[in-house]
């Protein structure tokens, strides 16, 4: 935060209410003159302030701060959607304000789809908290019980007299008044929501990102600013042995270069080191960066291979790993019973591809920074710039600009702390921006697996043992470079937590060991271990042939909540309490069953080039089923006329936006399927733009996807990410549908399907 001043609050109110209306100005520096008041929001500077996340003036204006990164999710318009409704607020009176990084707010980092499940209650005690110091407010002003007072569409109504008057008539006793505690609370019943669950409310900035006056990182500016943009070392942990600057010095608006310490080991989120090229505007460094002639020493991890490393994974898989589920006797089940069912699964390295490369702005000053950047982590930054610079993380603020896209690869700031690094140096406000390719390149992965099922079965189909082994290099080699096992978290994403009826089942961790930066992804473990999980799942209903959406469901069981801490399982359960959010086998039945009835599946014929097929699972304590419908020509050309959705995921907020992210999950996923790869050879990433890291165009994007949301009065759960895992077994499924070609490693368009 900035340092603060002595300002009134009358002072502040007439400075910035004499101007009128708020304008953001386009360039960064004039847009935080108000600020230099000493208040971190408007919200702070407002004289009613029940919540660190809503504001009240004495003309009405409800501020609303929202301190999650909005990436296309529309969370900077659903959560202050739950405040304003339990306040009962006019919407066309709300204003929202982007949250800086600051501990006071709880959780910033806008990953793990836990921005609604996390902070729904917090977005709903801080409205109905307000509206009831309101009341309380006009109670006492009028002389009569706060019981005969309501809140509707921005105003304290009586309803015996029919007295009433706005908001702003009440902010300055109400301001007086102690905020009531959360127990003392009374909220509104769901039939008087008039926002939660309404599709009337598009994302607060549409407007401005239409009409390009939206900020995002790439649209930052500041006075006196100078650019920079970094040639990597190609391989990660590399450094420079030798550089050369003079062919880029010459570049008109190259001002100099500078060698960046090398990457160490742990990686974290450190920088990757290399030469900076610094100058007056992007193009002049990056034809600056052309101009460089460096020798790399490639160190450790120069030779990894993608190719060997898949043949490493496949191999690891067929022998014995950690087990972390053990439940019944798998060795004893298969050594009676002749009927097994065996398959071997691969995905690869997969990059973010975001449609905004990472861009950040740094200026240091006076022994403090302050970073502007697309950044789905503020406190993680302030985290890592205050390390990287030896200052105290209070020093440190961090502003967060609207995201072209993150997918969880904005959580990790090393390009801001690249900014920061660079204008301690120069002494001047540094603009980072990376290049499509840099993007690509040198970015945390999402991992590489394989997988292994066996099953024994009887004489349906129905396996009564189940062996499920995984390798993939864990995200927790960012902080321990030995590390290899994937981890209760990552296991508990779609293995260890298979919900069937399966009497013996054992579920094991093969070991596997990062050689390049490994990260979260969107939804990550979820996506390959879905894919195996359900793709075997078809395959054992193919082997019994019977039909799919009916095994699917026969294999579930009876409804139940699934007890795995009775089966000495780690479940961490998307850190969530299992009181709360218990794995509901039921639920997951009812989104299959919407699913089948939506797409027509029990009249669809398969064969012939056409074929459905269908994929189900809870994740992020939501429940989705996604059925995909394909037509492969004679060429083996892959089209996807119809996608069907099914989401469960309690109490949706804003309908809209829920759909949106299942539709762009639909897209997503189709691409991760077709195209997505990464392969590296002599440690260096060999795709750098979507010339050869493919994602789904008009012609291979599914034709129409539907959703539909089941209405649920559960606490709501994440969205953003569980509508992805379902999409690629769903559509290799419908592949053998349509074609009678098994799918088991992706990305498809290496298989010859004609």
């Amino acid at each position: 935060m900035t340092a603060l001043r002595n300002v009134s609050r009358r002072g502040f109110l007439q400075g910035i209410l004499s101007g009128g209306a708020f304008v953001i100005a386009s360039r960064v520096g004039s847009d935080l003159a108000w600020a230099e008041t000493g208040w971190a929001t408007r919200a702070d500077a407002a004289p009613f302030r029940p919540s660190v996340y809503l504001g009240i003036e004495p003309d009405g204006t409800v501020f609303i701060v929202t301190h999650r990164s909005e990436m296309g999710t529309g969370i900077r318009t659903s959560l202050p959607m739950v405040a304003a409704d339990e306040l009962d607020a006019a919407w066309s009176r709300v204003r929202i304000e982007q949250a800086i990084g600051d501990p006071r707010y709880g959780d910033q980092n806008t990953d793990g789809s836990r921005s609604m499940r996390d902070f729904y209650d917090a977005f709903r005690r801080a409205g109905a908290a307000a509206r009831s110091m309101l009341i309380s407010a006009a109670a006492a002003q009028w002389d009569v019980p706060p019981a005969q007072l309501t809140a509707r569409d921005h105003r304290i109504v009586h309803e015996a007299t029919g007295r009433s008057a706005g908001f702003g008539e009440f902010v300055a006793d109400a301001g007086r008044l102690p905020v009531p505690k959360p127990e003392e609370l009374q909220f509104k019943r769901r039939e008087a929501w008039t926002l939660v669950g309404s599709d009337q409310r598009p994302p607060y900035d549409l407007m401005e990102i239409v009409t390009g006056k939206a900020q995002f990182g790439n649209d930052l500016v500041r006075d006196g600013m100078v650019y920079a943009s970094i040639e990597h070392p190609p391989v990660v942990g590399g450094r420079v042995k030798s550089a050369d600057d003079a062919e880029a010095l010459k570049v008109r608006g190259v001002a100099q270069t500078i060698t960046l310490d090398p990457l160490t080991l742990p990686w974290r989120f450190k920088p990757l080191g290399g030469v900076a090229v610094i100058g007056s505007s992007t193009w002049a460094v990056l034809q600056g960066r052309k101009g460089l002639k460096i020798d790399w020493e490639d160190g450790a991890y120069g030779a990894f291979d993608s190719l060997e490393f898949k043949q490493q994974l496949l191999e690891s898989v067929h022998r014995p790993g950690l087990v972390v589920r053990n439940h019944g006797d798998v060795d004893a089940e298969f050594a009676k019973n002749d009927a097994v069912v065996e398959a071997t699964y691969y995905t690869p390295l997969a990059a973010h591809a975001a449609m905004e490369p990472p861009a950040a702005v740094a200026e240091v000053a006076d022994g403090k920074v302050t970073v502007w950047a697309p950044t789905q982590n503020p406190q993680g930054l302030q985290d890592n710039v205050a390390q990287a610079l030896g200052i105290d993380k209070k020093d440190v603020i961090c502003h967060v600009t609207l995201l072209g896209g993150g997918f969880g690869r904005k959580s990790f700031p090393d390009y801001a702390v690249e900014a920061a690094v660079l204008s301690k140096k120069i002494g001047k406000p540094v603009k980072v921006v990376w290049t499509r390719e840099d993007d690509m390149r040198f970015d945390y992965y999402h991992s590489s697996a394989a997988i292994y099922h066996k099953a024994a079965v009887d004489s349906r189909g129905k396996p009564t043992a189940w062996l499920g082994r995984s390798a993939f290099p864990p995200i927790a080699s960012m902080n321990d470079p030995n590390a290899t096992a994937g981890g209760a978290g990552s296991m508990g994403q779609g293995f260890s937590d298979v919900p069937f009826d399966v009497p013996h089942i054992r579920v094991e961790n093969s070991p596997a060991k990062a050689s390049v930066r490994i990260g979260w992804f969107r939804s990550v473990a979820n996506n390959y271990h879905v894919f195996a999980v359900q793709s075997f799942v078809d395959e054992l209903a193919a082997a019994a042939s019977r039909d799919r959406v009916e095994f699917l469901l026969d294999i579930l069981g009876a409804d139940r909540l699934l007890d795995l801490k009775a089966q000495g399982v780690n479940y961490p359960n998307y850190g969530q309490p299992i009181d709360k959010h218990p794995i509901d086998t039921r639920r997951l039945r009812r989104v299959i069953e919407v699913a089948a009835e939506q797409s027509g599946w029990a009249s669809k014929k398969s064969g012939n080039g056409r074929g459905l097929g269908i994929a189900a699972h809870r994740s992020f304590n939501s429940y989705m089923a996604t059925i995909v419908e394909v037509e492969v020509d004679s060429r083996g050309v892959v089209r996807v006329p119809r996608v069907e959705q099914v989401l469960d995921a309690g109490i949706i907020v804003n309908p809209d936006r829920v759909r949106a992210q299942c539709e762009g999950a639909a897209v997503m996923g189709v691409s991760l399927a077709m195209f997505g790869e990464i392969t590296a050879a002599a440690g260096r990433i060999q795709q750098g733009n979507f010339n050869d890291f493919q994602v789904a165009r008009m012609n291979t994007a599914p034709v129409a996807t539907h959703v539909h949301v089941i209405d649920s009065d559960a606490p709501p759960t994440g969205v953003g990410e569980t509508c992805m895992p379902t999409v690629a077994p769903a559509l290799t499924n419908a592949i053998f549908a349509a074609t009678g070609k098994r799918v088991r490693e992706l990305p498809i368009s290496r298989m010859k399907l004609a």
